[in-house]
């Protein structure tokens, strides 16, 4: 059986980092500090020809149909990522998924005893949880029904006091002296 060895840039993306960024995100990915770096330096490599002013230029105004400037609920006006940079973003996310696909199907091809352990182990460990869930959520959909059903039996009775207040004569008031 060939030896199967996970690759560095697999192994990257499972290991902590501490930055955390703050600016617009594009797929969840911070612009400024990721995206735009990443993608200048794709072009400097000659990989992609992303437009300058793409780059130069990354978030625009959003216009409506009529060619106005679109405003959001909250009265400010929308913006939104060049399309270029977004086109490249969706082409990296759809290429990566795609990658990581590739990788569980090679290592579950290459190493089917190993794999079929973890999922079993998973399995295993993941039905306590379950299991816990499972009933709490009966519990808790069990706790709606006596209420609906409480709220439902209350709300006759109210629309019948209702009914009798309205057809009870109202009394008039007699001085007494």
């Amino acid at each position: 059986m060939p030896k199967v060895v996970t690759p560095n840039y697999i192994k990257s993306l499972l290991v902590p980092n501490s930055k955390s960024p703050q600016g617009r995100k594009v797929w969840s990915i911070d612009l400024e500090t990721v995206w735009l770096p990443f993608l200048t330096a794709t072009n400097a490599m000659g990989d992609t020809s992303i437009p300058y002013d793409a780059l130069g230029s990354p978030i625009r105004l959003a216009y409506d149909k009529d060619g106005g400037v679109k405003f959001g609920k909250t009265g400010r006006p929308v913006t939104r990522v060049a399309k270029p940079i977004s086109d490249s973003v969706s082409l990296i996310r759809q290429n990566f998924v795609a990658t990581i696909q590739q990788y569980a199907e090679q290592v579950a091809t290459d190493r089917q005893e190993d794999f079929a352990k973890q999922v079993a182990l998973s399995q295993q460990a993941g039905e306590p949880i379950t299991a816990h869930d499972k009933a709490e959520l009966d519990k808790a959909i069990q706790l709606q029904l006596e209420e609906a059903m409480r709220q439902a039996s209350e709300q006759p009775q109210a629309e019948t006091q209702a009914e009798t207040q309205a057809e009870a004569p109202e009394r008039e008031a007699v001085a007494v002296g």
